[in-house]
């Protein structure tokens, strides 16, 4: 007689729990580590658009490696791993309970939050596959890994499909991301009135900087992968590196490249003001 009473006091204590100190330290912890992230890449990218880079890629499995190369690298590695298993953590959180706000309940939300979950999930088991000694799972190079998934891809029954639809998404998904930059969306999640105004400011170039130059590469990627899709031909889609490689064959040279790479280091901050002042 009175189960629906039980299972309505389990939600609300599996919905306190996901709104809990813990969730907002792995969270928080989360972000710290996908600011790292991106301040590699970009550093990586920037030492790319002026040399050979050092023989690294500028992309997560460069990350991985040149954080590897630093005193007490294993260690580093499992902090970041565990740090993005916090982030992982978080967005499942979100898809089961919904995400900070008014609207933070509505399905659409909530799938995104899972898909980012499984995302995260990926790259924590990646990192420290990596720090167990499985280089190959960490540090893989994303054009590789790119090209084979789309040749695999063609070669479905209707993959010419699959995979333009693929690199639409992906195109549209960078447009959509740098034009919320622009807009200061991000302004919504985190707690502003509590930030100094000088940190406001900071935290606006950081956000729009970083929202665009990440945007911008998503978008490059996407309109690569339509293209290996028009032309059936795998080797026209890239990862992020050769994405990232691709800004230099312009008419700015080094320097378009340059800017793109400051933007992601920019990012990389954006992620730790986000470590400090996110709504969890």
């Amino acid at each position: 007689m009175h189960l629906p009473s039980v299972t309505a006091n389990g939600k609300g204590r599996a919905r306190r729990a996901a709104k809990g100190r813990t969730v907002d330290a792995v969270a928080r912890a989360g972000f710290v580590g996908r600011g790292v992230i991106y301040l590699l890449i970009g550093a990586l990218a920037l030492r790319i658009a002026f040399s050979d880079g050092g023989g690294r890629q500028a992309d997560r499995g460069g990350a991985v490696a040149e954080l590897a190369d630093r005193p007490f690298g294993n260690v580093l590695l499992w902090l970041l791993g565990i740090a993005l298993a916090g982030m992982a953590l978080w967005r499942l959180s979100e898809a089961l309970f919904g995400q900070a706000g008014p609207d933070g309940d509505k399905a659409g939300k909530r799938a995104l939050s899972g898909a980012r979950f499984l995302f995260y999930v990926f790259v924590s088991y990646s990192v420290l596959a990596y720090a167990t000694g499985d280089e190959g799972s960490g540090s893989g190079s994303s054009d590789r890994q790119t090209k084979d998934v789309t040749a695999k891809a063609l070669d479905w029954p209707g993959g010419q499909w699959i995979v333009a639809a693929a690199g639409a998404g992906v195109l549209v998904a960078g447009l959509w991301i740098a034009g919320r930059a622009l807009l200061r969306k991000f302004h919504k999640r985190l707690r502003l009135s509590e930030m100094p105004r000088r940190m406001r400011q900071v935290t606006d170039v950081l956000g729009i900087a970083g929202g665009v130059a990440r945007g911008t590469v998503f978008a490059v990627a996407g309109g690569f992968a339509l293209t290996a899709a028009l032309q059936h031909e795998p080797g026209e889609a890239k990862g992020i590196d050769n994405t990232l490689r691709s800004f230099t064959e312009t008419g700015f040279g080094p320097w378009l490249l340059a800017l793109i790479a400051v933007g992601l280091v920019a990012f990389g901050l954006f992620s730790w003001v986000n470590a400090r002042w996110r709504k969890i």
